[in-house]
């Protein structure tokens, strides 16, 4: 079985896991949907005041070799365990989940183009481009919701880090992406330019 690799960036709060979620459900049968999220470094040699301090916006925030074998596991047709990761406490669950290869195998993630042996694997790119505005609120709706943050702590980390990251590993990448979807996961018309695309990667395979 062939296997074509989909990845999804974008800004925090762009809409990345939206469009992502929404393309998986389109082909759920044949696909597999990775988050970039679960394979966060899991730093149990730090108290949580000192991982609450770190810089998550950074690739070095990431487990990548972990990333990388899975997806090159999953390209090769094996079954893989996927780490759960706990934004209230910076740490990796205990329990891993199973997932199976299929043909289209969805990633996301902000970082997701950032080290080369990934973006080597992926074969088409989105890019998710939101204005900036637009981002921070959802992502503050996000973390104050899902992840028990203040609004405090939610714009002192975008200014501290999540801006100059995103500038210096995110926005780059807009102009080497073979897709740029504006506006996120509920821009209809590109939504159903991806899945055409796919449905037709899918059937050339």
């Amino acid at each position: 079985m062939k296997h074509l690799i989909i990845g999804i960036c974008g800004g925090t709060g762009s809409g990345k896991s939206t469009l992502a979620d929404r393309v998986y459900k389109e082909f759920k049968d044949e696909a597999v949907y990775i988050q970039m999220d679960s394979f966060y470094s899991n730093r149990t040699d730090l108290t949580y005041e000192e991982r609450v301090t770190l810089n998550y916006d950074h690739p070095d925030a990431f487990d990548m070799d972990l990333f990388v074998d899975s997806v090159k596991a999953l390209k090769e047709g094996r079954t893989v365990t996927i780490p759960q990761y706990d934004f209230t406490t910076h740490l990796r669950k205990d329990e891993w989940t199973t997932v199976e290869s299929k043909s289209l195998i969805i990633l996301d993630g902000i970082l997701l183009f950032a080290d080369q042996r990934l973006f080597d694997l992926i074969d088409i790119k989105i890019f998710v481009d939101t204005d900036a505005d637009e981002r921070i609120l959802r992502r503050a709706k996000r973390d104050m919701r899902e992840r028990g943050r203040t609004l405090e702590s939610v714009i002192s980390q975008y200014v501290k880090t999540a801006k100059p990251m995103h500038d210096q590993f995110v926005a780059p990448f807009r102009n080497k992406s073979d897709v740029v979807i504006p506006g996120g996961g509920k821009n209809e018309i590109a939504l159903e330019m991806i899945t055409s695309l796919i449905r037709n990667r899918l059937k050339e395979q």
